[in-house]
């Protein structure tokens, strides 16, 4: 589990079975090998380069990023409503959420960070993913909208 003030405390008994807390405050989880993951549609290296981008924005800006790929129902804005609550440190964080069958990107940020990460920041997010969504590469727009954001956010 994570210590010091920086990243609150997250309860093991909620963790998924082989998921961990690092010291950085993600959520790192295992699996056997030779387990098979139908539900995981990218590569290693493209998870890796996900996580990465992950880090150095959440580092660069002291805001926590999360990424959500996955239905959002009929109505993705409020689809990103009923999921931005469950995840990791939400009054502090931005959500990029993407609907890839209902071709939908929505960014969220919560209340503590609202005033850094402004709806034109979301704008510049969705700006740079949407070219590389148009040509099939979810990985590469949610990097792209994880740059530019990071880049525009106003240090604390």
């Amino acid at each position: 589990m994570a210590s010091g003030s920086k990243w609150p405390a997250i309860n093991p008994a909620t963790l998924p079975y082989r998921a961990v807390v690092t010291s950085s405050g993600r959520i790192s989880g295992v699996h056997e090998a030779g387990d098979v993951f139908p539900e995981l549609p990218f590569t290693k290296e493209e998870l890796v380069r996900l996580d990465t981008a992950l880090t150095q924005a959440t580092r660069k800006t002291m805001v926590r990023f999360n990424v959500y790929v996955g239905d959002l129902g009929d109505d993705p804005a409020q689809g990103v409503l009923d999921v931005f609550p469950n995840t990791p440190e939400a009054e502090r964080s931005a959500l990029i959420a993407v609907s890839p069958n209902q071709r939908a990107i929505e960014i969220r940020s919560g209340r503590a960070v609202a005033n850094r990460v402004t709806d034109s920041i979301a704008q510049l997010g969705v700006t740079a993913a949407v070219a590389s969504f148009g040509q099939g590469d979810l990985i590469d727009g949610i990097v792209a909208a994880l740059r530019v954001m990071s880049a525009a956010v106003a240090k604390p």
